[in-house]
Formats: C-alpha cells, sequence, structure tokens
C-alpha cells in the first residue's frame, strides 16, 4: 500500500451544474442561439438539463451525447471534427457537403485541481457556436 497523501477534489455538484446551464443559456442568448445545455458528473450521471423549447426536439439528445463524449474521451468533442471526416480514423457515412454526417463540437470536460470532475454538452446551434457556449459556460464556473 503506498503511503502518499491523496488529495480530495470537490465533485461538481449541483449547484455548479445549475450555474453552468444558466451560463449557457446567458451564452447562448446573447449570441442568438438556440441551445439545450447537459451537465454530467464524472461517472456520467446527469446533474442538470435545459432543453431551449426554440431548439429541435433532438437538440437534448444531442447535447446529453456531446457531454458523455466529452466526458469519456477527457477531451473537447471539437478536437474529433477532423477524425469523422471522411476518410479520417473514425468510420462515418460522408454527406453531399463533404461534411461528417455528425457534428460533434459543443462538448468540454469540466475540471477541478487538474481532475476531470464531469463534463458539459451543449447542442442546437452550429457546431462553432454550441462549442462557444459551453466554452462560455465552463469559463464561469473556473
Amino acid at each position: 500500500m503506498s503511503s502518499a497523501t491523496r488529495t480530495a477534489v470537490a465533485p461538481l455538484t449541483t449547484e455548479d451544474a445549475d450555474l453552468l446551464v444558466a451560463a449557457a443559456r446567458t451564452a447562448a442568448e446573447a449570441a442568438g442561439v438556440t441551445a439545450s445545455v447537459t451537465v454530467l458528473d464524472a461517472g456520467g450521471h446527469l446533474l442538470a438539463f435545459r432543453r431551449d423549447d426554440r431548439a429541435v426536439l433532438i437538440s437534448g439528445e444531442t447535447s446529453t451525447r456531446k457531454a458523455y463524449t466529452a466526458l469519456q474521451l477527457n477531451a473537447p468533442t471539437a478536437n474529433l471534427v477532423d477524425a469523422v471526416r471522411p476518410g479520417g480514423p473514425f468510420h462515418t457515412l460522408p454527406t453531399a457537403l463533404d461534411r461528417p454526417l455528425l457534428f460533434i463540437a459543443g462538448g468540454l470536460p469540466v475540471h477541478r485541481d487538474g481532475r476531470l470532475i464531469g463534463a458539459i454538452g451543449v447542442g442546437g446551434g452550429a457546431p462553432d457556436q454550441d462549442h462557444a457556449v459551453a466554452a462560455t459556460a465552463r469559463a464561469e464556473l473556473v
């Protein structure tokens, strides 16, 4: 058994999750974007969710998938966009626009004291808009 001391890191709380959702909502409204927001804890459990009634119905599922992907890979989903392009390392179906069928930017891991504590996902806008909203919200937590 190691005698090294482990420093406890405060987990992502429901208060943190509510702050992330509120900050994302404010950022989305300022950008004129409709956005659904999902916040997961480090175990992938739903802590907070908000679906914009003006967004397409699937935006809620999209935000959840983005958050889950960011959590599982501990990386911004925007980093994966090139990987899912036709010819990229991930299998995807090409579209008429020569873009991946799946647009995944908008999911970000959330860290505290250098450790992963959860993730936020934003869906409903264009991928770069979703990413900007998620990044703005996450910055409010730090």
